[in-house]
């Protein structure tokens, strides 16, 4: 297999038909021998499931993966990537925000070298300042935090080589965060720049809450920043605390110069008190993480497909 698609689906219905014909046109002037287009519906409540059935049976190029719920964007991209077999993957929404016109130059790229041609946003049209600006923010700060080199205003619309693919199979998190995966694997990396569209139909899947999870388990994954930030807010507190204590004892018992109250001793017990529960907090999102792989269950169930066992890699 040349090249494979994957395609992960949350509710797509009315993209699905305009996408593949996008795709086929486009990847069909390639002069590729040989391509599928790997489907993953996500626990879609609408038609989306039915549509690609339709599809599929129409193209035989035509891929599909349904799982039995949703398990969420990256585990269903990570379906994907489990079940292709080309020599090529490339990580497209379905939202048509990422233009298929783009795949003949990333596979350009590709071959002349490098394992990950990633895109790269100029700007984004059909979003809100709000989500523009925090998405900004959350890259500088994850790259600051982390030792690895991710790159910013990119998402996860790529190609990599077939064996980049082998070594995210081999990292079982739980907590998939795929463009962050790829860039601590390493090996040539490049980018292509492009100007994101607007959403071609329907409604965004990905929620705040869902971007403040991912944004989690990106900083939670690649840094213990957050851990090392605890750690000297402890040392910073009991410092303050320490003098506190000791001009305490000589008000009380040098100076004689005290008024008995409690707003000192309130503000001082709130103060630290923030601070072990802000504390407890990060380190209890890396030991549910622990937990969570600890616990080995599988990252996703599928419900129905049409790949079969033996083109499976």
């Amino acid at each position: 297999m040349d090249l494979s698609v994957i395609i992960p689906i949350y509710n797509e219905e009315e993209n699905i038909r305009p996408l593949i014909d996008r795709l086929r046109s486009v990847v069909g002037t390639m002069g590729l021998n040989s391509v599928e287009y790997i489907f993953i519906n996500d626990g879609s409540r609408d038609r989306s499931m039915e549509i690609i059935a339709e599809l599929s049976q129409k193209y035989s190029e035509i891929k599909f993966i349904n799982l039995s719920r949703n398990f969420g964007h990256q585990i269903a991209v990570t379906a994907g990537l489990d079940k292709s077999t080309g020599d090529a993957v490339t990580i497209i929404d379905a939202d048509l925000q990422d233009p298929p016109e783009l795949i003949p130059e990333l596979y350009k790229k590709l071959k002349t070298g490098f394992e990950v041609v990633y895109a790269k946003r100029r700007s984004r049209q059909g979003e809100g300042f709000f989500k523009k600006l925090t998405a900004k923010i959350f890259y500088r700060i994850l790259r600051k935090m982390t030792s690895i080199k991710i790159p910013v205003d990119t998402g996860d619309f790529r190609i990599v080589d077939r064996k980049i693919v082998d070594v995210l199979k081999q990292m079982p998190e739980q907590q998939k965060f795929l463009r962050g995966q790829t860039s601590w694997i390493g090996f040539n990396q490049t980018f292509v720049e492009y100007d994101r569209d607007e959403r071609h139909a329907g409604k965004t899947g990905y929620t705040y809450k869902k971007m403040i999870r991912m944004a989690l388990d990106g900083i939670t994954s690649f840094s213990n920043f957050p851990l090392k930030i605890v750690t000297i807010a402890g040392f910073v507190v009991s410092t303050i605390s320490f003098f506190m204590i000791l001009y305490a004892l000589y008000s009380r018992f040098i100076s004689k110069d005290y008024q008995p109250g409690w707003a000192s001793l309130m503000i001082a017990v709130l103060f630290i008190g923030g601070i072990q529960l802000i504390g407890i907090g990060i380190i209890g999102e890396y030991i549910s993480r622990i937990s969570a792989n600890i616990r080995n269950r599988p990252l996703y169930i599928v419900r129905e497909s049409n790949i079969s066992e033996q083109t499976k890699s």
